[in-house]
Parts: C-alpha cells; structure tokens; sequence
C-alpha cells in the first residue's frame, strides 16, 4: 500500500511538474521575444539619434520615468559576471540573438544574466545599489532585487556600447531541477500518512471480526460447549458467524448422540451378560462353564472399555484453578496404597484445567507406568507460559515405528497384556484426548536408560476459562 500511494503521487507530481515546467518555458519564450524586439526597437531609435543627443535623452528617460530597461551608453564593453545554466536561459539568450539578428543586424550582442549585488553600469563601473534611487525606481528594477537580471550590450558606432538591463517578470528561470520541494515533500507525506491511517483502520476493522473468528476456532477446538458466535455485522461476517454456529452445534449433537448411543448399549448389554454368566455357573461341564465365564469375563470388560471411553472424553465442567505438585503427590499416594512406587520432583506454579478430567488423565499415565514399568519418576518443570511434566517408567520401552498405534482404541502392544491383567487399551486415547482439550500436547519416547517417557505440555492461559 505504502509503493502504491507514493509511486501514485510521485507519477502525479512528476506529470505536474513536467506540465508546469513546458508552461514556464511556453510563457518565458513569448516574454523574452517581446522583450527582444523592445530592444530591437531602441537600439533602432537610439541609432537615429544624432551622436550629441544620445546623453540628453537618456537623461530626460530617466528622469521622466516608465520605461522597462535601464539604458545607458557606454564607451566600452563592462564586464558582467555570467551567472546560471539550464534549458530557459538557453531559450531566452537563442531568442535574443535571432530578434537582433532579424531586426536591426547584429550578430555580436552579448546576452547575459548577473545578479543584482554584483550589476555594474555606466562608463565608471559604478554598482547599482550605489546609484541614485531616483534611476531604477520607476523602472522592472526596483527594489527588492532577488531575481537574476537579464543584460544586453551591444556595439554603437565610435566604439560605443549600448547597454540595456531589465528583469524578467518569470520566477525560477534557472530552475530546472527540485520538482520535489519541500512544500510538495510535505503534500506527498501528508496525504501518504491519511491513506494508510484510513485503510489501517478499515482494515483492522475487517481483520478484527477474523481475529474473532479465530478465538471461537481454537475455544470450539477446545470446548464443545463454548459460547455461540454473535451473528451480528456485515452480511458476509454474519453469515459465517451463523454458519459456524450451526457447524457447532451439529458436532455437539453428534457428540451427545455417541455418548447416548455408547451409554445405551454398554447399559443394555449388561443385563443379558448377568443372565448368561449365571446360566454357565449351571452347567455340569467345569471346562466348558470355565470357557463360557471366561468368554463373558471378556465381554463384560469390553463393556466397560466402551464405558471407560466416554466418560474420559467428557470434558463438561468448569475450569479451575489447581496445584499440579499437590495433585501429584495426592496421586502417588494412591499409587502406594496399590503397590506402586511413584517419585515426585519439581514444583509448579498453580494452572487452570478441568480438575477431573486432568486427574483422569494423570491417573491413567500413572497407572500404565507402575503396571508396566514397575516404578515411575514424575518430575515437574515451569515455564512462563507452560507446565512441562515427564513421566518415566521402567519397564521395555515402546518402538518408534507403534507409538502412535498405542493411542487408537483398544490397542495393546506386550502379549503379556492380556484383558484380565492389562487393561483395555483405552488409557493413553484418552489421556492425550485430554490434554489436547486443554490446548497442551503429549509425547511419547524412551529413556536412554530404559523405559518409556512420556511428556506432557500444558500451556498457561491468560484466561483459563475463556480459552478452555
């Protein structure tokens, strides 16, 4: 935007100025023609005057006042220091030489321009801010004399020198450069600086509903049951407000409907497995009531796998504040009283979470590590915008190549899981399921030592309850 505005106001003023240059140049060359063939003129009168009446009338012009020039005549050529260059004083000095030529003949006049400090006139050289005011006041030379003054000499007889001195009524005759002045530097930088103030704050006023947009993607990305959109503003930002709203609470009816669904049938299936285990506690086969007890024993914890699986992915409560070292340690307690060792490191500042499914996920992460790995280190570490923790157990580890594996449902990697023993495979779902509600991410890796790691990152909200 920033190129844009100012190549659009540099080609303006480049076409401006060129305009104006061609119109100065336009007016100086019918001024300096005019003013050629003045010149022309008196030349021609002052030749027609007897040599003894040259002087008097000079006199009686100036005394009587209205002429353009400041004419005298001289028995030598004075010097004039030659001031200024460029393409006007070229038009004016060509058109000069070409009246004079024309006019009366003369191929020899001297056409300069000198400033008005340094002008000299008369047969003495005298300075003209040392003549009498009474010669220039009536004349184009009046004072204040800043503008460059236009001098023409040229030969008499008897060795004499017409000398003519007049000012050009054209400001800027030699410049021909600095188009960009400082006044239009000003111009240029104003009107740069109101464009972008205005786009600024249209587009910040586009780009704030986008903004907003953005917040309910990542508070729906984290909460099914976040607020709603307001389907106010302009008709497009209104429309993807009202269809984002509707996106939202499809998904949160499919989301109940599943759990209905998976609370439905885990309900409806228990009654008929109570009713088949205890047909097979009455039959006469001990190996055959022992396969059929085993089989249901197998169903049911599926049963409760699918049971387990809904109510880890449901994430309706209120965030709160929490003490993730006092958590812990309130965990490994828990842990001891099942013959597990779990070692707590690190403190960390308090974080906002839904204190339920957290602990669901942390107890599941504990569980699987003193099951599988015998004993576990929990080390905390705090960060201003994170709660980092690791979990290391001590058992076998888990390949590269099946690390995300173990996270889809139902999936158990050691033969030594069985169902009885080693649960349904829904722990690790369901603890990554949580922590990536909260907007945090986990890992898994094995220890150079051996054993299996796994990290969790929690980031620290500003506002716990309005991102979660």
């Amino acid at each position: 935007m920033v190129v844009g505005v100012l190549g659009a106001q540099l080609a303006s003023y480049s076409i401006w100025t060129a305009q104006a240059r061609d119109g100065q140049l336009a007016r100086l060359d019918e001024l300096s023609s005019n003013i050629a063939y003045s010149v022309a003129s008196t030349v021609r009168f002052f030749r027609s005057l007897p040599y003894d009446y040259r002087h008097i009338v000079l006199d009686q012009l100036r005394d009587m006042g209205g002429t353009r020039f400041f004419v005298s005549v001289n028995d030598h050529r004075i010097e004039v220091d030659d001031i200024g260059e460029g393409s006007a004083k070229a038009l004016v000095i060509d058109n000069f030489h070409d009246v004079l030529r024309d006019e009366i003949g003369v191929t020899d006049a001297e056409v300069t321009f000198t400033r008005p400090d340094t002008l000299r006139l008369l047969n003495n050289e005298v300075l003209l801010r040392d003549m009498p005011p009474r010669w220039g006041q009536h004349s184009l030379m009046s004072a204040p004399l800043s503008q460059p003054i236009l001098v023409v000499q040229l030969p008499l007889e008897r060795g004499q020198w017409l000398y003519v001195a007049t000012l050009l009524p054209v400001s800027d005759v030699f410049h021909d450069g600095g188009w960009l002045s400082g006044d239009r530097l000003f111009v240029a930088l104003m009107v740069l600086l109101t464009v972008i103030g205005l786009s600024w704050l249209g587009i910040r006023s586009a780009t704030r509903t986008l903004a907003r947009l953005s917040r309910a993607a990542r508070r729906l990305g984290d909460d099914l049951d976040s607020p709603p959109l307001s389907e106010g503003g302009p008709r497009e930002v209104a429309a993807t407000a009202i269809a984002f709203n509707r996106m939202q609470r499809r998904i949160q009816h499919q989301v109940e409907e599943r759990e209905r669904l998976f609370s439905a049938i885990s309900h409806d299936l228990k009654t008929p497995i109570t009713r088949l285990r205890l047909r097979a506690e009455m039959l006469d086969d001990p190996m055959l009531r022992e396969r059929f007890c085993a089989s249901l024993d197998e169903l049911d914890q599926l049963v409760r796998g699918a049971l387990d699986s809904v109510k880890g992915l449901d994430m309706h409560e209120e965030v709160e504040i929490i003490e993730p070292r006092a958590l812990c340690d309130e965990l490994a307690g828990e842990m001891a009283l099942q013959g597990g060792e779990v070692r707590v490191m690190g403190e960390a500042a308090p974080v906002a979470v839904k204190p339920l499914a957290f602990k669901r996920c942390l107890t599941n992460l504990l569980e699987n590590a003193v099951f599988y790995g015998r004993r576990a280190e929990v080390r905390l570490e705090d960060t201003p915008d994170s709660l980092q923790m690791a979990i290391r157990d001590h058992g076998p580890g888990i390949e590269p190549a099946q690390r995300e594996r173990v996270f889809s449902p139902f999936v158990r990697l050691e033969p030594s899981r069985s169902r009885h023993t080693g649960g349904s495979g829904l722990g690790l779902g369901i603890a990554r399921h949580i922590i990536q509600a909260h907007g945090g991410r986990l890992a898994l890796d094995n220890h150079p030592e051996g054993g299996l790691v796994v990290s969790l990152m929690l980031p620290r909200q500003d506002s716990g309850s309005a991102e979660l």
